[in-house]
């Protein structure tokens, strides 16, 4: 008989994080589900355990307070991880002077923080035994500053540079890191960050969040360091780090930006 294999997926409930969960259940690994919102996840395991000879587990935790963070850390820092999928993670969009600041600290918390303490916590027990891989959701928004999505980008440029660090100080080691990072994904992602009309911009050529994670999964499964699914995505990715931002800032002003200022006019309801 097998050995039993962990997967814990971060912002599970929704999106990207569903269709990872989902993914790795057909794979056969048993589950950990972790995200806020309790009836979700228990949806979600429900279905994905179903005719399947596996385990799953709901963790309700809000990423954002350190409290619970530290909780959960120390739960799963005694587990035997064999994938981790950190995907946890939200957008605010509008001039920072005018977004909540509340929200804004939360986003650097779940965006950032949690991220870096969840590999950390189960990192030493992979390189313990020389197995395991992890999955950091990134974006190709993390490429370059985006006006308007300030911390946004600045979040996604920190888990971009911290995955693609680990999967080159991991080598060797048996513990492999592979950064995913999406372009446009149909998911309720716009509408957290109040942009829900955003979606409707045909230009952008959304994928589907089940594409993404079976490009990311894929990639991962192979020891790889970078998965950019799609030729948007992969376009914006070169771009956006290539480009000299002083050819890139009019770009974006140009063409993004009033896509932007419209789907959040489009959003907001008129008095």
């Amino acid at each position: 008989m097998s050995a039993r294999r962990l997967a814990v997926v971060t912002g599970a409930s929704s999106g990207i994080g569903e269709s990872l969960a989902r993914t790795l259940a057909s794979q056969g690994y048993d589950l950990w589900l972790i995200a806020r919102s309790t009836a979700k996840l228990e949806r979600l395991a429900k279905e994905v355990a179903d005719d399947r000879a596996i385990r799953v587990r709901v963790r309700t935790c809000d990423l954002a307070d350190p409290q619970a963070r530290l909780e959960l850390t120390r739960e799963l820092a005694d587990e035997s991880v064999s994938v981790l999928c950190a995907n946890a993670g939200f957008p605010t969009c509008g001039p920072l002077s005018a977004n909540d600041p509340a929200t804004e600290a939360a986003e650097v918390q779940v965006n950032v923080v949690a991220l870096h303490d969840v590999v950390h916590a189960v990192l030493p027990g992979m390189l313990a035994r020389r197995a395991g891989r992890i999955l950091i959701t990134g974006s190709t928004a993390g490429c370059q500053p985006v006006p308007t999505a300030a911390t946004y980008a600045a979040t996604k440029a920190f888990a971009n540079t911290f995955a693609e660090s680990l999967h080159a100080e991991l080598r060797g080691t048996g513990v492999t890191c592979t950064l995913l990072a999406p372009g446009p994904v149909r998911t309720n992602f716009y509408e957290v960050g109040g942009i829900p009309h955003l979606q409707r911009q045909k230009i952008l050529a959304w994928l589907s969040p089940d594409h993404v994670a079976e490009s990311g999964l894929r990639s991962m499964a192979r020891g790889r360091r970078l998965s950019v699914p799609g030729p948007v995505a992969k376009a914006q990715y070169v771009a956006g780090r290539l480009t000299p931002r002083v050819v890139l800032f009019p770009l974006l002003r140009g063409v993004f930006l009033p896509r932007l200022r419209g789907a959040r006019a489009a959003a907001t309801p008129s008095n």
